[in-house]
């Protein structure tokens, strides 16, 4: 909607990964080369966490980018809430496998058969598991197992676990003391910090194709690392709103006020829980949520209603910024017709209607 407006060729803050994107932070790039090292090694595991949103599925798409294709195949399993034989099926049909009819011990001969396949073509798998916190143990175990097909001393299954903080505690169990033996390198991918994310604003935008328009004061980046903890989803989201927002008001120059407001904006937006904080963080002082015990009616219906002016000002926001497209789009001559002067063009008067 705004980007036409500021001359971007594309909408930098988008929330799903996009490599082309990829932004390579310090931690990033340690994450990264963790990462490298694993395929260089070719056998065991490597564990990556991160809080949720801070590029890891990015940056996993960046790797896979640069995998040589005639030495690696990828699988990539991203649906985590299963069983250890539902991983076994997913991890056959990722190779190409037919996994619906057969029993378990039948998958393990296939996906074995296949990997020394592989092997004879002079290439590997990576099994890839995104948000492997959510793996139970014995899941977990069973991709130890299929860890131990080996040619030649050469390991023939090779996996990379991605997760949040929780799967740094899963493998802190006494069941996964085999599976850590197994691990030769583990990161933990952390928040940019305050010089970074303006680095970080500042390449998605030039990605885009940004100018200089909008511009903006020096402190607020700054403010917007304070308000998001430099987690870059939650970056995306209020750079996102930032830049809608001065297209609405026709602003060029975004200050630390702006970001400030629109923070405020955000967290009100996402009701009366204590864990709007996930998206933004609120100054010192300020309500992010609001717990039903000990509050009255009136308190109620008060927070309530102001959560509805909030709700129905990001409407009249949404609906003015289409009125102002189609003003444009009817000023520069598009397809169609021209309203006759000191007419009101009949879709402004059909919307206008109460």
């Amino acid at each position: 909607m705004y980007e036409s407006f500021y001359g971007l060729s594309a909408k930098p803050f988008q929330l799903s990964p996009d490599p082309e994107f990829f932004f390579g932070s310090r931690g990033h790039r340690r994450a990264m080369a963790y990462l490298e090292y694993g395929l260089h090694q070719a056998e065991g595991f490597i564990v990556v966490t991160g809080e949720v949103g801070a590029g890891k599925t990015t940056m996993v798409h960046q790797l896979l980018r640069r995998l040589p294709v005639d030495k690696v195949l990828p699988v990539q399993v991203v649906t985590t809430q299963l069983d250890a034989s539902d991983l076994v099926r997913v991890v056959a049909g990722g190779l190409g496998l037919e996994a619906d009819m057969a029993d378990k011990s039948s998958l393990l001969l296939r996906i074995e058969q296949f990997l020394r396949q592989l092997h004879d073509e002079g290439r590997r798998a990576l099994l890839i598991v995104d948000e492997a916190q959510n793996l139970g143990p014995a899941a977990i175990e069973e991709l130890r197992m299929l860890s131990n097909f080996q040619l030649d001393n050469r390991s023939l299954l090779q996996s990379f676990l991605i997760g949040q903080p929780e799967l740094r505690d899963l493998m802190q169990r006494a069941e996964m003391s085999q599976l850590k033996q197994r691990i030769i390198a583990a990161y933990h991918l952390g928040p940019i910090d305050q010089t970074e994310t303006r680095q970080y604003i500042e390449h998605r935008l030039g990605h885009a194709g940004w100018s200089g328009d909008p511009a903006f004061d020096e402190d607020v980046f700054a403010r917007i690392h304070e308000v998001t903890g430099g987690i870059p989803r939650r970056i995306n989201t209020l750079a996102d709103r930032l830049l809608l927002s001065a297209f609405l008001a026709e602003k060029h120059t975004i200050s630390a006020q702006d970001v400030s407001e629109i923070a405020e904006e955000l967290a009100n937006e996402l009701g009366p829980r204590a864990d709007t904080a996930n998206l933004v963080h609120l100054p010192a002082g300020r309500a992010t949520g609001i717990s039903r015990e000990g509050l009255g009616n009136d308190e109620r219906l008060a927070r309530l209603e102001d959560r509805v002016a909030v709700l129905e000002s990001s409407t009249a926001l949404i609906y003015s910024a289409l009125k102002r497209v189609l003003r444009r789009f009817r000023q520069g001559g598009g397809n169609a017709a021209k309203p006759a002067p000191n007419a009101t063009p009949q879709s402004e008067r059909t919307a206008e209607r109460p």
